[in-house]
Formats: C-alpha cells, structure tokens, sequence
C-alpha cells in the first residue's frame, strides 16, 4: 500500500502512537510522519506509507499552519499547560490594537531559541532529557520564518486572559516559543494554552480522517480510495516529462541529458529538485530528480519504480 494518509492527531496521543495504530492496522512496516505534534496538540498529521515514505524529508520542507491560543500572565518551564508555573503576574491592560501590532512584529525571518522541552539535540543529548534531569543549557538561536500570522480572537478581560490567533510558519518553527516572544513583545509571561495544526503538507483538516473513521475503512476494504498520491504531497517541487522509452531509463536509476526532458520553466537552475513524470496517457510519476546543469543532465534522486513496492 502506497500513498500519504492524512491523519487528524486527538489530544492526549503522540505522532509515535498514532504512527504504531496505523502499522497495526494496515499491518505495514514502513509508515512514517512528516513531522513531530506534542501530545497535547491536536491536527493534521501526514502519514507516509510504503513507497510513499521516500518523500517524507521534502513534505517536511513545506510551511506548515496552526491555529494557537496563547495564555497571557503566566509562564510555565515547558512552555505549555503541561508545564509548571515558573512565573505569574497580574496582566493589567492591554487593548486588542497593541496585540494586533505586537504579532505583525514577528512576520518574515525570526530568531528563535528551542525551548528546553523540545528533541533538539546539543552535545549529543536531546533538549528534553537534560530538561528532565532538572538542568537547564544554553542554545543557540535559530532562524524560522513567519509566512503570516492574524489574530483571531483576544479574550483579554477574562480571569485568564487569551489571544487566539492563525500562524503559517516553515519547519522547525516551536509555537510554544512564540507564544512566550509574544508575551514578552507585550512584557508579559505568556504560555501556550492550545494549539491545533491546520496544515501540513498541503493537507487541511477537511482532507483528513480520524482514527476511528481509518479503522472502519480498513474493515470495509475502502481506505485505498482515500490516500493521496505521493508526488500531491511534493506539489511544491516544479515539474517536467520524459517519453516512455526515456521513463524506462530514469526507472532504472541512469542519468538523463537535459535534452530528452520537456522542462515547464523557462530556464534550468542548477540542484534543483523536479518530479519527473512519463509522457503518456497513464502520467506515470518516476520519482524526485536533480537538476545538474553544470553536467547537461538530471540524476535521480527517489525513484518510484514498481519493483521497490513496498
């Protein structure tokens, strides 16, 4: 079974879980996600299955959406609700145009540091043993980008002040940290109350199934009808075509000239990374390809042929 299997996360679940569920079920070995979500997130989660998971580092590369809601007033060591209190303070007044102006500040590239609880690894440890063992590193910033961010709701007389707002983002960006630069934009403790991933890959929550509803698909023999295919979910990648004689040779791992593929841009650029497609009624999708200019010729990269079905 090949395909992208769009999975709705329920709260209280990890990405691991729900990726062991979907093996039992399918009884498949080769399932992977496109992209951690905590347990107490909820959302869109892109399984990749079978061949499928080939493409998972290039699904990851594409901007991802959430909708978040950020608890003003206190700060916790985690980041989230999960956490324990570290810091409170009374949040005062605040009007709805300072947070309006506050969250345009953090539109484009962004520093940002990982928090403590988090997989990133330093000196060979990840963030969130170190966190456990009560210890406390430092890390280096890194650079994300905020494609947009709106509010969408500030609840700001409440005995729990909340801002809830809608934020597309690239990978690696933590929403719990925005939330805490956010509240010190606004010189406030600020935590992450909620958080719902919205996009990823691609794939909306309308596009997605629940665990229950893939467990009844399965029983039913029509989970098929509902994968999408692998080279949808790498859409972002430009696209060119080979003949049929040509695909036969791409299929089997050789380099191509430059000259035997139909390319819909306008000019080559060096390293770039096509789906490459055959010529013919079928449309067949070859596989992820790189564009050398330097050589006149594309090599591939992930190639689909039917002989390395999962």
């Amino acid at each position: 079974m090949d395909g992208i299997l769009a999975v709705w996360k329920p709260e209280g679940w990890t990405s691991h879980d729900v990726v062991a569920k979907v093996r039992r079920l399918l009884k498949l070995k080769r399932v992977g996600h496109t992209g951690t979500l905590d347990p107490m997130v909820t959302g869109v989660l892109p399984l990749c299955l079978g061949r499928s998971t080939r493409v998972v580092e290039y699904v990851q590369e594409r901007p991802k959406a959430y909708e978040a809601v950020l608890r003003l007033g206190i700060a916790t060591d985690t980041e989230d609700l999960t956490g324990e209190i570290i810091d409170q303070q009374p949040v005062g007044s605040v009007s709805t145009a300072q947070v309006e102006e506050v969250l345009q500040r953090f539109l484009g590239t962004i520093d940002q540091v990982p928090p403590m609880f988090s997989a990133v690894k330093v000196d060979g440890k990840r963030l969130y043993e170190l966190a456990r063992e009560g210890k406390t590193v430092e890390r280096k910033s890194r650079q994300v980008t905020i494609h947009s961010i709106s509010l969408l709701k500030a609840e700001l007389e409440n005995d729990q002040p909340e801002i809830t707002f809608s934020v597309v983002c690239s990978k690696g960006t933590y929403i719990r940290t925005l939330c805490v630069d956010i509240g010190k934009a606004l010189g406030l403790p600020a935590t992450m109350a909620k958080l719902t991933r919205t996009m990823s890959g691609g794939i909306t929550a309308e596009g997605c199934l629940t665990l229950e509803g893939i467990e009844e698909l399965v029983a039913s023999g029509g989970l098929k009808d509902h994968l999408i295919p692998a080279d949808q979910a790498i859409a972002h990648l430009p696209f060119a075509t080979v003949t049929p004689q040509r695909a036969e040779q791409a299929l089997r791992g050789q380099k191509l000239p430059l000259s035997y593929v139909t390319w819909e841009s306008v000019e080559w650029k060096h390293e770039q990374l096509i789906r490459l497609y055959e010529t013919s009624e079928s449309g067949n999708f070859l596989g992820i390809f790189q564009v050398d200019v330097e050589g006149s010729q594309v090599r591939p990269v992930k190639v689909f042929s039917d002989s390395n079905q999962a």
